[in-house]
């Protein structure tokens, strides 16, 4: 049995929210969902076609709603990370995989 130590160094939110995936090596976006969020970095699920590897670099692009879009002049957060876990447990049950990426 292996054990894994908790390497997180901020508290994170759940929070479920769409995001689009930039992938440069496969030059296109992928949409998926948040599931959780800190100051560091964010956990995603994407699907199980998305191109990705272990400490690829990714855009995160995560839509405002209109009257927050309104106020800040731009409709998407946009936020560079690494990937840093490929999580393929619900690769089979639900047909994503699960990303957790560190912002840079």
């Amino acid at each position: 049995m292996e054990t894994s130590v908790e390497q997180r160094r901020e508290c994170r939110t759940d929070l479920s929210w769409p995001v689009s995936v930039w992938v440069p090596g496969a030059n296109r976006f992928f949409n998926g969902r948040s599931a959780n969020i800190s100051k560091v970095g964010v956990f995603i699920t994407v699907p199980m076609t998305t191109p990705i590897r272990r400490g690829s670099v990714v855009e995160l692009n995560f839509p405002r709603m209109d009257a927050l879009a309104a106020q800040k002049g731009q409709f998407a957060r946009i936020k560079k990370g690494r990937v840093v876990r490929v999580d393929r447990e619900g690769t089979l049950q639900d047909a994503v995989i699960g990303l957790g990426i560190a912002f840079e």
